[in-house]
């Protein structure tokens, strides 16, 4: 009875070391995974935030532009209500 129980310990025995195996082969695969895709995420946070520091100098020379425009729109309504000259001649 023995030479039969032997043989069926060593299968089970075998079969919880291949099933550990490949548990562990999988966790090995999913850091990968994980590695991958975090990677990933930090390619895609750097260019957001390059899209971001280039969003706000577009601002900024934005903002720029307005003032600019808002001097000369000054000037301009300035001219168009100062008197007429006379012509020379």
């Amino acid at each position: 009875m023995l030479t039969t129980k032997q043989p069926l310990a060593m299968v089970r025995t075998l079969g919880l070391a291949i099933v550990a195996t490949v548990g562990l082969a999988s966790c090995a695969t999913y850091d990968d995974e994980f590695a991958t895709i975090n990677s990933r995420l930090d390619q895609l946070d750097t260019k957001v935030q390059g899209a971001a520091q280039s969003a706000e100098a577009a601002n900024q020379s934005a903002q720029q532009a307005n003032q600019r425009l808002d001097t000369i729109e000054s000037r301009v309504q300035a001219l168009e209500t100062a008197p007429k000259r006379k012509p020379r001649g």
